[in-house]
Parts: structure tokens; sequence; C-alpha cells
């Protein structure tokens, strides 16, 4: 009876023992379970924390992908910009060129003008240095050569008639002029602004200008074969005077008949368009 008794308190014992051990262990496995549980918790919001970071690296990467293509697009823009600029560039370059001849063409055209006005000028200069420098006054004035005669040296008082002395002066003038035949020649005639006594020829001071450029005009065309188509005959009155009209010697200067020689249109052109 005793050793049953012994085994029953052993066996209890043992069984107790055995049921300490296994609480402990279960105690430990539902700890270790928490800890897991917590553990996948936390990996879990890890998990979509790093799926939300994701989401956003992919609409960056989307965002600068469509940036890029952007800046391609901007690029071949410029490009082509850049293209059209280059050949905008070129042509005002070009133009700027032309520009740049038609200057020295137009300048070489004036430095050869101007060597043909002054070489008529000297010698009608020449031609005319016994005259008295009242009577006769030779300049060049852009381009122009301006023969200015006075009134009486040509003509007597009120009259439009030639004096037979100043044949000799014109015919020395229509020598020259005969030389340059591609240079055209305009006849002007000038007076004071003294009133002309009214006739049936002559009305008034624009009347008598006029008589008296023509009257030029006549004799170097029919005496001293002056090309007529070359030639233009006009009165200017009183209106274009070089000096004050208060004074003789003023009215006296503004008496005159001015013949200037100029270069035609067509070679001016020509030598403006001389390679």
């Amino acid at each position: 009876m005793k050793d049953i008794l012994k085994f029953v308190l052993v066996g209890g014992v043992g069984i107790i023992f055995t049921s300490c051990g296994t609480q402990k262990k279960l105690e430990a496995l539902q700890t270790n379970y928490h800890k897991c549980v917590e553990e996948s918790g936390q990996k879990e919001n890890l998990i979509q924390t790093l799926k939300v970071k994701a989401s956003s690296r992919e609409e960056q990467i989307t965002l600068l992908k469509n940036q890029n293509e952007i800046l391609r697009e901007s690029l071949k823009d410029c490009a082509v910009n850049n293209k059209t600029g280059s050949l905008n560039i070129e042509k005002l370059i070009g133009q700027i060129k032309e520009s740049q001849d038609y200057i020295k063409r137009l300048q070489d055209a004036r430095s050869k003008q101007d060597s043909l006005n002054l070489a008529i000028s000297n010698k009608l200069k020449r031609s005319l240095d016994h005259l008295n420098d009242q009577d006769v006054d030779i300049k060049v004035q852009k381009g122009v050569v301006f023969i200015s005669l006075s009134d009486r040296m040509l003509y007597k008082s009120g009259s439009y008639e030639i004096l037979p002395s100043a044949e000799i002066v014109l015919e020395k003038v229509a020598r020259i002029i005969n030389d340059y035949k591609d240079y055209d020649v305009m006849v002007e005639g000038h007076t004071d602004t003294d009133p002309m006594k009214s006739n049936a020829f002559i009305r008034d001071n624009w009347d008598l200008s006029a008589l008296r450029a023509t009257s030029v005009v006549r004799m170097l065309q029919n005496k001293f074969g002056v090309n007529p188509s070359r030639m233009t005959a006009g009165g200017r009155s009183q209106y274009l005077p070089k000096s004050d009209n208060n004074s003789l010697l003023g009215k006296s200067e503004n008496r005159r008949t001015e013949i200037i020689v100029l270069p035609k249109l067509e070679q001016f052109m020509q030598l403006l368009n001389a390679k």
C-alpha cells in the first residue's frame, strides 16, 4: 500500500512538474506569437510605407520622363530655330554686303562724276580766264557745274538780244559742252526786282528771263552746233536771287543767265552700276 502511495505521489509530482513546464512553454509560445504578430504589423506598415514611396517614385519617374520629352521637343525646336536663325543671319549678312557694295559703287560713281565736273570746270576757267570775274562765275555744286554770266556782258539793258561781243564767250562754252556729249545743259534766265516796261513782246520779268534763256539756247544750237535735245531753257524771273535787291550791286548780281552742265541720269546710273 505504501509502495502504491509512493508511486502515486511520485507520478502526481511528475505530472505537476510536467504541467508546470508545459505552462511555461505555452507562455513562451504566446509571447513569441505576440511578438511575431507585432513584428508582422511593423513589417506590414513598412511594406505599406515602401509601397507609398514606390508609388511616389513611379510618379516622379513619370514626371521626369514627361519633362525629358518636353526638353527633347524644346531641343528640336531650338535646333530648328537655330537653323532658321542661322539662315536669317546669313541673309542679313548678304543684304549688308549688297548695301555696302552699293554704297561703294555710289561713292566711286560720285568720285568719277566729281572728277569729270572738275575737269569741265577747269577747262571753262582756262578758256574764260581773260574775262572780268564780275561777269563770269564758274563753280561746282552738288555734282553740277554752274556757269553764271552777267546780263551786261550778254545783253543790252531790258533786251534779250545777245551782244556780238558775247558770242565769243558762248562759243568757248559751246566747245566744252560739245566735248562732253553725255552731259545735259540747262539755261536759266534771272532778273532783279525792277519791273519791266511792258511792250508787245515783254510783259514782265518772267518774259524777260525766259526770252534771254531761249536766246542763249538758240545761239548755242544754231551757231555753235550744240545738240538741242541736250538743252532746256527756262526763266526764273526775280525769284531766285543771289544777292539782296535793295542795293545796285545786289541787283547787278541778280541779273544773270546761268548755264548749268549736269550729268544725264542714264550716265550716272551707268557709273553707279559699273563693276
